[in-house]
């Protein structure tokens, strides 16, 4: 079963046992309203439950109902951690791409920029007295000034 996480009428189920299936999910859950879906998913190495699932109901105040009466509750000798379920967060930076499109990132991308700028003259003048004259409005040729310091 393919399971769309409606934050307002699904519920996470966490501390599930490992031999609970949907089945057994639904049967537990049914008693608090019609519910369109119930997924756990399954460990891919072992083929059992990872401790969790998700019941998504058809109306909000019967999920609501599942949450106040299913959180805290012992199912198969173990107890249920119940909540509203959260959207999955993509890791997009784990992934090489961004979720953002490049030009939200332009006037960071900037202000970095000069303050690199910035850091490289204070580094330079502090342990060489020298200042990045590339940076300067004078015109003034960087190779003559430091010609003109390593003569004195």
């Amino acid at each position: 079963m393919n399971v769309s996480l409606n934050p307002k009428t699904t519920v996470y189920v966490g501390g599930l046992e490992k031999n609970i299936n949907e089945a057994i999910l639904h049967a537990a859950f049914i008693p608090f309203g019609d519910i369109k879906d119930v997924n756990i998913p399954l460990d891919q190495t072992t083929q059992e439950n990872r401790g969790f699932g998700f019941v998504t109901y058809l109306e909000k105040p019967d999920a609501a109902a599942a949450m106040d009466n299913m959180h805290n509750a012992e199912l198969y000798g173990r107890v249920l951690r119940v909540n509203f379920a959260q959207p999955m967060k993509i890791k997009a930076r784990d992934q090489g791409w961004s979720h953002q499109p490049v030009w939200a990132d332009a006037d960071s991308y900037m202000e970095k920029q000069i303050q690199d700028e910035e850091y490289k003259d204070a580094v330079l003048e502090e342990e060489y007295g020298l200042q990045n004259k590339a940076a300067d409005s004078k015109g003034d040729d960087a190779m003559n000034d430091l010609e003109a310091s390593l003569e004195t």
